[in-house]
């Protein structure tokens, strides 16, 4: 890694006043005061880039050093510099930017020099701008809160306890930036890094995960390794309704180590109305629930570590994540239902002024038929995509409460 001038600083009256007395707070409190700070107005969004993400880099790396982790940055520091670059970050104002990862280890008691990677993406939406989904007021503060203030605060609670009781192999915890602008802190993260990625048994990525409701997380990358069926099932004594995901990659950072051939998981919630818009706000935030997120992740890491790094095999999988609102192909302008498993390709929202929307579809609707081509899964709603053209009509077939609709779609 290279070497930068970036000073640790440390956040003042703010983190004093989080860090001091802090046996006085339950795990819970913890985790909202975590997701609190970060999404609160003043973070200005924490854009990649920004002075705003530079704050909240110092205030996460400050919390690794109360919490006795070591760095693992550049320089013996906790960050990790890069440059921001590419289409997203020219529309965003950033790019050639600095931004920064925020790396912090705790050594394995047994083999320290095997590695279990933790990830969380930190940065932000900023004022939207071309990331934003609201596109009636696209230039407003979007604090981020369940993207991605949920993730980083479950980080910050697996920290505080593998620091306390370390498990037998090292657990390296990396918040990353630049994911709502490509995934760029976790792909530079990837391609520098520092260990063999023989050595590295997992990495296990937390995104979305606070809007927990009736118990329900899905949790993508069970395809990645034959082990994985058998650790999670030693791991759910939760009360959590689980659905699993073969998939391994997808728009978050789990992506960017299943491309160098580590296996995953991806911890999700499930997106929501608010997703990429200015009302993910902190107050719909369920601490509670990143909690019992977090427990069962500790719970599976636990038993990750009971595995050597040479029985941890891995399998290449199919995408069952990617943005589909973006690409070579025509496009729709909907958010999948990730955790939808029965027949057709279940819709979790439309964006504003999208070919969907204005078409009439909405959240909820599985979608059949378009045009002549059956639907039978996300994989053969992709699929079909490549075959139409911008500005090509057709009629999309949706099962809504039950009721079949025909519906004409234009594509943009």
């Amino acid at each position: 890694m290279k070497k930068f001038s970036l000073t640790l600083l440390t956040i003042s009256l703010t983190l004093i006043s989080c860090s001091s007395g802090s046996g006085e707070f339950t795990a819970e409190e913890k985790i909202r005061q975590d997701v609190e700070w970060l999404a609160s107005d003043d973070r200005g969004g924490r854009l990649a880039g920004s002075e705003h993400e530079a704050a909240s880099a110092n205030y996460i790396a400050d919390r690794f050093l109360q919490l006795g982790l070591n760095p693992a940055g550049d320089g013996e520091t906790y960050f990790q510099q890069f440059t921001l670059a590419g289409p997203m970050a020219q529309s965003m104002g950033v790019e050639d930017h600095l931004s920064r990862n925020v790396v912090g280890t705790v050594a394995g008691s047994e083999n320290p020099g095997q590695v279990i990677i933790l990830g969380a993406h930190y940065d932000g939406q900023g004022h939207g701008g071309t990331i934003s989904l609201n596109h009636e007021n696209p230039d407003s503060l979007h604090n981020s809160a369940d993207d991605n203030a949920s993730g980083v605060a479950g980080l910050m609670h697996l920290a505080r306890e593998i620091s306390e009781e370390p498990l037998s192999k090292s657990v390296l915890f990396v918040a990353f930036s630049g994911e709502e602008l490509g995934l760029l802190g976790s792909r530079y993260f990837a391609d520098n890094l520092q260990i063999s990625p023989d050595s590295v048994l997992a990495m296990i990525n937390f995104d979305m995960i606070g809007r927990l409701t009736e118990e329900e997380l899905t949790i993508f990358g069970t395809g990645t390794s034959s082990q994985w069926d058998e650790i999670l099932s030693e791991s759910q004594e939760s009360g959590l309704n689980i659905r699993t995901n073969p998939s391994g990659t997808g728009a978050s950072d789990h992506s960017s180590f299943h491309d160098i051939g580590i296996p995953v998981l991806h911890y999700f919630t499930g997106t929501h109305d608010d997703y990429h818009r200015g009302s993910d706000t902190p107050n719909k935030v369920n601490a509670d629930g990143i909690l019992a997120v977090s427990e069962h992740a500790l719970g599976t890491l636990r038993e990750l570590s009971a595995i050597h790094a040479d029985e941890m095999d891995f399998t290449a999988t199919e995408s069952q994540q990617q943005n589909i609102m973006s690409g070579d192909s025509v496009t729709m302008g909907v958010l999948p239902d990730y955790t939808y498993s029965g027949e057709g390709f279940r819709i979790e929202g439309v964006r504003d002024g999208g070919a969907a929307a204005e078409a009439g579809l909405q959240g909820g609707d599985v979608i059949l038929q378009m045009g002549e081509i059956e639907i039978t899964d996300i994989y053969g709603y992709m699929e079909a995509l490549g075959e139409f053209t911008s500005g090509e009509e057709i009629v999309v077939k949706v099962r809504r409460s039950g009721e079949i609709k025909d519906l004409t779609l234009t594509f943009k």
